[in-house]
C-alpha cells in the first residue's frame, strides 16, 4: 500500500503474483500523477484542469490507435493492451479529479457516493480486470470496498482538506453537517466539538457497515489476490478504529497505518471471521 496518495489501495504490493505488481504499478502512476494536478502544488484552477486534458487527450489518442508520448502512457499502454482494460474507468478517475478542481463541498451523501464512484471504484474495477475476476457480484462488492477507502480517507483528512485552496475543501454532506449542528467554522477552526465527534461517529459506522459488504470479495478471489484485498480491508477498517480510540478528534492527529498495525493487519486477514 502506499503511505501519501491512494494510501489504503495497493502499489505493487509483496502480496500480488509477482506478473501483476508492475501493471499495477502503471495504473498506479497514471492515477497518482493525475491526482497530484488536482491537489498538489500552486498551480492555478485553470492550469490544473488544463494538465488534466492533457490526460484525456492521451487517452483519447489510445483509443484512435495514434502514439502516446507521455512517459506516465508509455508506461501505461501496453496494459491497457494486454488486459483489454476499459477506457472509461480511466476516463472516470480523470472526471472526478477534474471535479475536485472545481468542487469544494457536498450537499448530500448521494452526491458524495457518486464522486466516490468515479474517484475509488475505478481502481477496484481495473485490478479486477487484470486479475480476470470482474463478474458482476466482484465488482459490486469492489465497488464497496473502494467507496469506503474513499469514504475513509475523508474522514481522517478532514481537518487537511478543509485546508485546500482559498475556501478549503469539506467532503462531509452539507445536510448531515446540518441535522448534526456543525457549521463549517467548527471546521475551519479544528474543533472536535460534540456535534461534531457525533457526525464523525455517524459517517465512520457508515464507511464500517460498506467497508464490511464488500468485504466477502476478499474471501472469494483465490491466493495471493485474495489475501491483497483482505489486507486492504482490514487496513480501511484499522483506521476506523484509529480514529474512533481518538474520540473523533482527527484535528489533533491524523490516524494513519504505523509499523506495529501491520501485525494485526495480517492476522485479520489470514483469519476469517465466524
Amino acid at each position: 500500500m502506499a503511505v501519501e496518495h491512494y494510501e489504503n489501495f495497493p502499489v505493487a504490493s509483496i502480496l500480488l503474483p509477482a506478473p501483476l505488481r508492475e501493471p499495477v504499478a502503471a495504473i498506479y502512476g497514471f492515477a497518482r500523477s493525475a491526482d497530484d494536478f488536482a491537489d498538489e502544488g500552486d498551480l492555478s484552477p485553470g492550469q490544473r484542469s488544463a494538465l488534466l486534458a492533457g490526460y484525456q487527450a492521451e487517452l483519447d489518442a489510445i483509443e484512435r490507435g495514434e502514439p502516446t508520448q507521455h512517459p506516465v502512457f508509455v508506461r501505461l499502454r501496453p496494459v491497457i493492451a494486454h488486459y483489454s482494460l476499459p477506457l472509461q474507468l480511466f476516463r472516470d478517475l480523470l472526471d472526478a479529479f477534474q471535479q475536485d478542481v472545481v468542487k469544494q463541498r457536498y450537499a448530500d451523501f448521494a452526491e458524495l457516493m457518486d464522486y466516490c464512484r468515479r474517484s475509488a471504484d475505478p481502481v477496484g474495477r481495473l485490478l479486477l480486470h487484470l486479475f480476470g475476476q470482474a463478474t458482476t457480484q466482484n465488482l459490486s462488492r469492489s465497488d464497496a470496498i473502494c467507496s469506503a477507502l474513499q469514504l475513509i480517507n475523508h474522514w481522517q483528512d478532514v481537518g487537511i482538506d478543509a485546508a485546500k485552496g482559498s475556501h478549503g475543501r469539506i467532503y462531509l454532506p452539507q445536510d448531515e453537517m446540518t441535522r448534526f449542528g456543525v457549521d463549517e467554522t467548527t471546521i475551519h477552526r479544528r474543533v472536535a466539538s460534540a456535534d461534531f465527534k457525533q457526525l464523525l461517529r455517524f459517517q465512520i459506522n457508515r464507511a464500517r457497515s460498506l467497508m464490511l459488504s464488500g468485504a466477502p470479495l476478499g474471501w472469494d478471489l483465490p491466493g495471493r489476490i485474495g489475501l491483497e484485498i483482505r489486507a486492504i480491508v482490514a487496513g480501511g477498517l484499522r483506521i476506523l478504529d484509529k480514529i474512533e480510540a481518538i474520540d473523533y478528534d482527527v484535528f489533533i492527529r491524523r490516524p494513519k497505518l504505523e509499523a506495529f498495525d501491520w501485525p494485526l493487519i495480517l492476522w485479520r486477514s489470514l483469519v476469517r471471521p465466524l
